[in-house]
């Protein structure tokens, strides 16, 4: 007798029981890519951070682990590897992460590093952030903006910003940083510009031609839109750019030449 598995949508929490995932979410429409098996039983554990140091942490920012956005972290992590480049991958939505509590408005000196909220995943995320070079983030384009969930990992970066203002020195400054957007149709410089100033705000540099985007368009059903990043030349292409232009920025060994000259100023 087969035994039956538990499956959980990592997108709306959709709990199937079966052999196989269902190939469509009941709930919320996603594929079958975006069950992850469950244990009912099992207690939640946090992410952990094994401490050791590399240079690219690739960030997918979408609600989908395995949708369009995950085409160009795909295709990062592939040239990543082709350089024989270290990295990390994070999916946001595998991961638990509270909204910030917005310490700073009480009072400057109750946001600091490390953050209040140690009760989710996000003390691994600082920690990657300060042990890596540089960060690649993708992000969809949802109402011309980015994705909630990585809205929620953005503001919560605000303990590492806020660090010149209680007159401590920055832990970020000269980092290096890209973005990649896809969508179906418009708002992808915005999105981009809207996550870059986050970083901007930590003393990151935008790698050269560090941003890149593509978006399908209106005139076509959304359920289109996959195959056609699956397929689209010039995304890897311009992806691959990006990548090799993060790699040519954090070889020049700015953060270790640079940092120690710039003077951090905080919003």
């Amino acid at each position: 007798m087969i035994k039956e598995r538990t499956w959980r949508c990592s997108v709306c929490g959709y709990i199937h029981k079966g052999e196989t995932p269902p190939k469509e979410c009941p709930q919320c429409s996603s594929s079958s890519k975006e069950f992850l098996e469950f244990n009912e039983n099992k207690p939640k554990t946090r992410l952990k951070f094994d401490g050791k140091k590399f240079d690219v942490l690739i960030v997918n920012g979408s609600s989908h682990h395995s949708h369009n956005t995950s085409i160009l972290a795909d295709i990062a992590e592939n040239y990543l590897k082709k350089r024989k480049v270290s990295y990390r991958r994070i999916n946001l939505n595998e991961l638990s992460i509270y909204h910030c509590w917005c310490c700073y408005s009480m009072k400057n000196n109750a946001c600091t590093y490390p953050c209040r909220n140690q009760l989710d995943d996000m003390q691994a995320l600082y920690e990657m952030m300060l042990n890596s070079k540089a960060i690649i983030v993708a992000s969809p384009i949802n109402w011309n903006n980015m994705s909630a969930r990585l809205k929620d990992f953005l503001d919560r970066l605000t303990s590492l910003q806020n660090m010149p203002l209680l007159k401590k020195e920055s832990l970020t400054k000269c980092k290096v940083a890209a973005i990649m957007i896809n969508g179906h149709e418009d708002g992808a410089m915005k999105t981009a510009m809207d996550i870059f100033l986050y970083f901007q705000q930590m003393g990151y540099i935008l790698a050269p031609y560090g941003i890149a985007y593509r978006t399908h368009g209106k005139d076509h059903d959304t359920i289109k839109d996959n195959e056609f990043f699956k397929n689209d030349k010039v995304i890897k292409s311009e992806v691959e750019g990006l990548v090799n232009n993060v790699i040519e920025t954090i070889n020049l060994n700015i953060e270790s030449k640079l940092a120690k000259n710039i003077i951090s100023i905080c919003e």
